[in-house]
């Protein structure tokens, strides 16, 4: 009887542990920055969330290049407000899961952009 009753409760614990995987949906959301080496405030550099129901957010960032160069300020004023944002996410249970880097530029030789996406993603779990 008491051998019963341990696989009784032993093989209702992984049912019950199997139906809460199943219940449990996964959740993505991007984070994508586009960032200007036009120099001179011509270019247009963003941070665009796109979150897990579709809808978009997005912020401004400021060029890489000013008028006479590359400008670091600008590049530590991104890099904190990307490591802000991400920061906040991850403190919501969020996780990074890729990061993908690549560069545009039109004509190939010219001014252009650096494109970053970061995936994230979270488990939810399903309300009954």
């Amino acid at each position: 009887m008491l051998i019963f009753l341990l696989l009784t409760i032993s093989t209702g614990g992984e049912i019950l542990g199997q139906e809460n995987k199943a219940e449990n949906k996964i959740q993505f959301m991007q984070i994508t920055t586009v960032e200007s080496v036009i120099g001179g405030g011509l270019g247009r550099s963003k941070m665009l969330i796109t979150n897990p129901d579709g809808s978009q957010k997005e912020s401004d960032m400021n060029n890489l290049f000013s008028l006479v160069g590359i400008n670091f300020k600008n590049i530590k004023e991104n890099e904190d407000q990307l490591l802000k944002t991400l920061k906040s996410f991850t403190d919501e249970g969020w996780k990074l899961v890729q990061v993908t880097p690549f560069t545009l530029s039109p004509s190939g030789n010219g001014p252009g952009i650096f494109m970053t996406r970061y995936l994230l993603s979270r488990e939810e779990l399903k309300k009954n």
